[in-house]
């Protein structure tokens, strides 16, 4: 059965473009949990010679979206396999589309580590955490009317919450939290075309931070995420 969609032409390009167009496809169900692939027909449809499709096979395996098997071949993993964590699955995964069930998924995430990280901050930050929050802020406040700067300021305002809680996994979270959250605010901005305006409730925990209130800036945090679930479900 011919899918369509074609990868990068050749070398190099030719590699990602078959990576990322088998990715893609695997999101979007055309490959199901569980279907074998059929390789000739793969490598003829994304137009890259065996070993191109053999090496994107290889990347995917390692990413948990594929597994092989002498009875099935090349074969499309669970679900559940499938590493999200991984900031190339994460990117290819919102490449595909998601659904609000996966944000309302990403929430419960940032609802059990942002607070806590907000926490820590108010207990560990340091002159220079101070300062890449209070650039955020201001980059907010100096947004205006412009959704891309608004959407800009507020994933450096939560990397650096998160960095600022100087755990260092806590740390790393933001490379799964920022590109959900601004795809996220891209969805709203599609919906609704503007924002309304967060200075304030980010500003609130940014002072409990600098004032090392770490309960105030647990709550704060908190309050956040759950106005931004109610004003953007």
């Amino acid at each position: 059965m011919s899918r369509s969609g074609h990868a990068a032409s050749s070398g190099h390009g030719a590699h990602h473009g078959a990576v990322a167009t088998l990715a893609k496809r695997i999101f979007k169900g055309i490959y199901g949990e569980g279907e074998s692939l059929v390789l000739p027909e793969v490598m003829a449809e994304l137009d890259v010679s065996q070993t191109v499709l053999r090496e994107a096979i290889k990347v995917l395996t390692t990413k948990g979206l594929l597994g092989a098997d002498k009875e099935r071949g090349t074969y499309v993993r669970p679900r559940e396999d499938w590493n999200l964590l991984d900031t190339d699955v994460l990117r290819w995964k919102l490449a595909a589309g998601v659904s609000s069930d996966f944000f309302a998924d990403v929430l419960e995430l940032r609802r059990s580590i942002e607070p806590a990280a907000a926490a820590l901050a108010a207990e560990r930050r340091t002159d220079e955490d101070l300062a890449a929050l209070d650039a955020a802020l201001s980059a907010m406040a100096a947004s205006g009317n412009d959704p891309v700067l608004l959407v800009r300021a507020d994933a450096s305002f939560h990397t650096a919450m998160l960095i600022a809680s100087n755990n260092r996994f806590y740390a790393q979270m933001h490379r799964v939290i920022v590109p959900v959250l601004v795809q996220r605010d891209r969805a709203v901005l599609d919906e609704y075309g503007a924002f309304d305006r967060p200075h304030a409730i980010h500003a609130a925990v940014v002072e409990a931070v600098r004032n090392r209130d770490v309960d105030g800036a647990y709550m704060a945090m908190l309050e956040l995420l759950d106005v931004s679930a109610r004003e953007h479900p």
